[in-house]
Parts: C-alpha cells; structure tokens; sequence
C-alpha cells in the first residue's frame, strides 16, 4: 500500500512591487514597468520587468524589452521575439534589465541624432 502524504499547502503570494513610470521628452509615451510577486518567506515567486514603447515596437503590446517568469518558464522579450534565459536570482536580473535599457536608450540617441 502506496504511503500518503499530507496535501502541500499553497504558499500564500503577494504583489509587493507595482510600479510604472511613464517617461518623457525623447521617449515620451514610453514606460518602465516593473511587477514582483513574493511568497510568505520574501522569495520572488513571480515578475515582469518591461520597457514598452510602441514607437519602437509595434509587436508584443510594445515591448521592446522584457523579463517575466509567466507560463511557468524564465525568459525575455525583445522587440517581439521570445528567448529563454538562465535565471539565477531577481536582484541579478532586474540589474541586467537596468543595463540592457541604458545600451537601448544610448543607441536610441545616436539614432536620432
């Protein structure tokens, strides 16, 4: 006879980042958006992190750049394009995804002179 084991309680998870910042003069309509979700013992459980700018990005509801752990898997979006990625902790990638908008806003620039 197979042993039972007592149900797994389901963690209890809270939204404790819930930010959106809508940018302005280059990059007017264009926003930062940011979106944490942690369990009872403050490990991030869930996330979205995006630049959305439909000046740029027409495709994927004007994400340019993001990262989210949605459909159970890691990965980032870029300009309508979908990629796995290694994760490791969300401090670490919220500093890549700082990074990697700073490089697009820089080329942005010299883009338009």
């Amino acid at each position: 006879m197979a042993k039972r084991t007592a149900p797994v309680a389901k963690r209890k998870i809270e939204k404790t980042v819930d930010d959106e910042c809508s940018l302005g003069r280059k990059r007017r309509f264009a926003k930062l958006r940011e979106e944490v979700w942690q369990d009872e013992r403050g490990e991030v459980v869930r996330y979205n992190l995006a630049y959305i700018n439909f000046s740029i990005c027409p495709l994927d509801n004007g994400r340019v750049l993001g990262y989210d752990n949605s459909h159970g898997h890691h990965h980032r979006h870029f300009m309508g394009t979908v990629e796995p990625i290694q994760f490791n902790d969300y401090s670490s990638l919220a500093i890549r995804f700082e990074r990697e908008v700073k490089e697009l806003w820089k080329k942005e620039d010299e883009a338009n002179g």
